[in-house]
């Protein structure tokens, strides 16, 4: 619920100066998901502006750096995926659930679960699959590495989302009912 503009407290202090002061910031909600994507994006962006430097300081661009810059934004991608199943923030359809019946809406819903958790599980074992079939003869194209390790990452994320999607079946299981069925709800709803 939003709130009202009476609620809020006052910007403007009777002096005619600006008065705002920052919330609290909490960390502690945090994911262990989150802050791998962090460390991803960070490398990411010191790997962008030591592209940068070299490129317009230094006029002699790092080759490598563009690479491993893709392959960062895919472990960001991928780590960051998770964080959207741990909150249950995937694209989701709930207009048809105010039209069906509730149980048929609740069938359909753990359907949606189950689903989700078979997709993250095989795409697991698909990635897992390819990186046996590429073994160590696939290397990146500037920087002598396995392209597995990239592989690896996706895997494990697309692992993570597996584990996630479990448990945001049982929670769901717990509570009763999905954001689906209820849109106004949230993961944090007990």
């Amino acid at each position: 619920m939003t709130p009202s503009i009476d609620d809020m407290a006052p910007v403007m202090g009777d002096d005619g100066e600006f008065h705002a002061q920052d919330e609290t910031v909490d960390l502690s909600g945090t994911t262990l998901e989150g802050w791998v994507a962090l460390g991803f994006f960070w490398i990411l962006g010191l790997t962008v502006f030591y592209q940068f430097f070299t490129r317009y300081v230094m006029n002699d661009s790092a080759a490598w750096t563009e690479e491993i810059a893709r392959y960062l934004l895919i472990a960001v991608v991928f780590t960051g995926a998770t964080i959207g199943v741990v909150k249950n923030n995937h694209i989701q359809v709930d207009f048809f659930y105010k039209f069906m019946p509730r149980r048929l809406g609740r069938a359909m819903a753990t359907t949606v679960d189950l689903m989700r958790i078979g997709f993250f599980a095989a795409a697991t074992v698909l990635t897992g699959m390819m990186m046996l079939k590429l073994g160590s003869n696939s290397r990146m194209t500037m920087v002598d590495l396995p392209m597995n390790w990239v592989y690896g990452i996706c895997m494990l994320g697309f692992a993570a989302m597996a584990f996630r999607s479990v448990q945001v079946a049982l929670f769901h299981r717990r509570r009763g009912y999905s954001v689906l069925e209820r849109p106004e709800s949230s993961m944090d709803d007990q």
